[in-house]
């Protein structure tokens, strides 16, 4: 590959980066089957014990260690074993991290960055970097931080003392600067007091510590100024950490410098080498990363490979020993990038779905149990809902946060201050950014970025929260008394809503005691759910609800005569029980009856089966969780009045259940008690279903819906049931 293919390739990961385009645009948009990894890596970073996320719709998540501030909350320095979304930040279009450090890229071009808060600049919350704009990429080290600008120089700031700046000088720097003599720079990588600048011509330059040879140049002599890595041409990306590093050439070659004594240069010894040696028996690689001894690559069909120190499982591999050579983690397919920690590891999807591996002491796998994995599991990291479907409308997010609503609106579910129906999108005026939808039959629920909650429609039940007694309202308000919100849920009488200490709220009709009170009476305010341990998700039936804690249990309460709360018994609770048998679940959705998936990919099911649709090949009522039959690898859940619902990793769309108005939308009206595969739908990246219709977003964006559209429900400007997917006229 000539000079100006590399800079071709690494330009275009520089302004994917600057621009927001999407991982799965900028792979299909990719002719050749090698890179897919640095395109996408910048969504995805691990520090020393924490580990941060970027959502589609441009928020950062963040989990693990927190002694230092860097999962960026501002409150408390204890570990978080689950994501939760960074305050303030909007349109992030790139993340990085070091030991102690977090950073975000926005795509106006500014750095935003927090952790380490006991250095003269920590912070425990975001701010923004003074005087830098136009940057493309970033690399945080130990002490010290290094920008890309569009220009193709370098910007650093921070500690100095051994010429980390490369500024010729030992003089730290609280503001940034240019690093002199590097131009035409596509990438960058920061270790502990060192760096690397990945040129245009595929050269590589380097500069900083350079104990035990970390430069590459065949010394151990400390540069304070850029040097280049003699024998290296060709190079595409870089990737370091305190000890050692990797660099992959255009031809899918890697190549290994630094320490060896877990054997993590993978070329079958413990010796450390000063410069660079290729490693043998790798090819068709498309992304390399660095943990403090470990090593992984990322092969052009999606495989993950490690080498090096296994003591905490990072190497994925289901043992324990150091692996001198590159071994294949065991059952991962499907990457787009990789990410690595001091000993833990992360990786990423097509789905968009994250995976982890290795050290979970602080709960830096995202998983929420608190132990360590050596095989790949799925961290709870869910991409933002911008879709949802009520009864008979629809409503969704555009990413600056704008409310869209078609279908019926008889008692203002649309959020448009009107009660007029609409066949074609509609947009709400402006009341506050949106983040995540909630909807029922006839009311919704809107999460605000700064953590606060709004609501509009039906109020007949006082689902609205608002203390008022009003039997409706089309006009968006928030619910006052309730902040630090993190997810929402709601039934068509009730509403539920998870404040990021983990305590449940509750408000509506509690006449089967679905607030989890203690009572029955109903609350026009939010009232806190008693008697559950810290929670992450919740689900609202019509009679019963549903929380999920960190640890993956499901607790239940309100009804239970058609088995709704899933504990066998058919007995009701007024305050929250564990659905027995439960473990290791990500996510739950309810209507009547409940769906759980669990960390593996399978669904549960539980609750009335009348049209079959708890997907186990009966119609038989369920008073404990039954396994939905041939389903694997699913990565979200939803359901709807009497019909369910699955993603899965591969793109695809699965449905289960009542069919009398092609709500399934597999082409037929007939109803399945077992999954069937919904038709023309692929590469979907959501789903959400209504009381008798579904919607799923593709990765392109665009809006798909199947089921009844007698309301103008599906979006499409038509009102007719549709038995197979139609495109929505809604623009992302």
């Amino acid at each position: 590959m000539n000079p100006s293919r590399i800079a071709c390739l690494a330009v275009c990961l520089a302004l994917s980066i600057a621009c927001g385009a999407s991982a799965p645009d900028a792979l299909s948009a990719r002719e050749d089957a090698l890179l897919p990894g640095p395109a996408v890596r910048a969504r995805m970073a691990a520090g020393s014990a924490h580990s941060l996320a970027i959502a589609d719709d441009g928020t950062v998540w963040s989990w693990g260690d927190n002694g230092f501030g860097q999962l960026g909350d501002g409150g408390g320095d204890l570990p978080r074993p689950t994501p939760a979304r960074v305050p303030g930040l909007t349109d992030i279009v790139a993340v990085a991290a070091s030991e102690l450090v977090s950073q975000a890229l926005d795509a106006e071009g500014n750095v935003w960055t927090w952790g380490n808060v006991y250095a003269p600049q920590g912070s425990a919350l975001p701010i923004q970097v003074p005087g830098l704009t136009g940057v493309v990429a970033l690399a945080p080290g130990s002490d010290f931080s290094l920008a890309l600008l569009r220009d193709g120089t370098v910007m650093a700031w921070g500690q100095n003392s051994f010429g980390q700046l490369g500024d010729g000088t030992t003089t730290a720097r609280p503001t940034p600067g240019p690093v002199p003599g590097l131009t035409d720079i596509v990438a960058l990588a920061a270790g502990g007091t060192h760096a690397f600048a990945l040129k245009a011509n595929g050269t590589l330059w380097a500069w900083g510590s350079n104990h035990g040879g970390l430069l590459g140049d065949g010394t151990t002599t400390h540069r304070r100024r850029p040097v280049r890595v003699p024998g290296l041409t060709n190079i595409v990306a870089v990737s370091t950490s305190t000890n050692h590093t990797l660099a992959l050439k255009d031809s899918g070659a890697v190549w290994a410098w630094g320490d060896n004594s877990f054997g993590q240069l993978g070329d079958g010894t413990t010796d450390s080498r000063g410069t660079p040696a290729k490693v043998q028996g790798l090819a068709n690689v498309t992304d390399v990363a660095v943990g403090d001894a470990h090593s992984l690559v990322l092969k052009a069909h999606g495989t993950v490979w490690a080498a090096g120190n296994n003591d905490r499982g990072q190497l994925g591999d289901d043992t324990s020993p150091e692996r001198h050579v590159f071994e294949r983690v065991a059952g991962f397919t499907g990457g787009v990038a990789l990410a690595a920690g001091q000993s833990h590891t992360l990786a990423r999807k097509r789905d968009g779905t994250v995976w982890s591996w290795g050290n979970n002491s602080s709960g830096e796998l995202g998983n929420g149990v608190p132990m360590e994995y050596t095989t790949p599991t799925r961290s709870r990291f869910t991409e933002a809902s911008a879709l949802s479907a009520g009864t008979g409308y629809s409503l969704a997010l555009k990413p600056d946060g704008t409310l869209w609503g078609w279908g019926i609106n008889a008692t203002g579910q649309l959020g448009n201050g009107g009660t007029r129906s609409t066949p074609e999108p509609l947009q709400a005026p402006g009341f506050a950014p949106l983040t995540s939808l909630a909807v029922s039959a006839r009311h919704a629920l809107g999460l605000a970025a700064d953590g606060s909650v709004w609501s509009w429609g039906s109020n007949n039940t006082s689902q609205l929260g608002r203390g008022t007694g009003g039997l409706q309202d089309p006009v968006p308000a928030r619910v006052p008394g309730l902040s630090g919100a993190v997810s929402l849920s709601a039934s068509d009488v009730h509403s539920l809503a998870v404040r990021n200490d983990g305590s449940v709220w509750a408000w509506g009709n509690n006449a089967s005691g679905q607030l989890g009170d203690g009572t029955t009476s109903t609350r026009s305010a939010p009232v806190q759910v008693t008697g559950l341990p810290a929670v992450i998700a919740s689900a609202a039936g019509r009679v019963h609800s549903l929380a999920l804690t960190a640890e993956g249990t499901v607790w239940a309460w309100g009804a239970s005569y058609s088995g709704q709360l899933g504990n066998g018994s058919g007995t009701g609770s007024l305050t929250p029980v564990q659905v027995p048998r439960l473990t290791d679940v990500i996510a739950v959705a309810a209507s009547q009856h409940s769906l759980a998936l669990k960390a593996d990919g399978t669904v549960w099911a539980w609750g009335p089966n009348l049209r079959g649709q708890l997907g186990d090949g009966t119609t038989s009522t369920r008073l404990s969780p039954v396994q939905v039959l041939g389903l694997s690898d699913v990565t979200a859940i939803a359901v709807g009045a009497d019909f369910s619902l699955a993603l899965k990793s591969d793109g695809t769309v699965w449905a289960w259940g009542n069919n009398a108005v092609g709500q399934l939308g597999d082409g037929t009206r007939t109803s399945r008690s077992t999954p069937v595969q919904v038709s023309t739908v692929t590469n979907a990246r959501r789903i959400s279903a209504g009381g008798d219709h579904a919607l799923a977003s593709r990765a392109n964006g665009t809006v798909w819906g199947w089921g009844d559209n007698l309301q103008g429900a599906l979006g499409n400007g038509a009102r007719s049931l549709d038995a197979t997917p139609a495109r929505s006229l809604f623009v992302p």
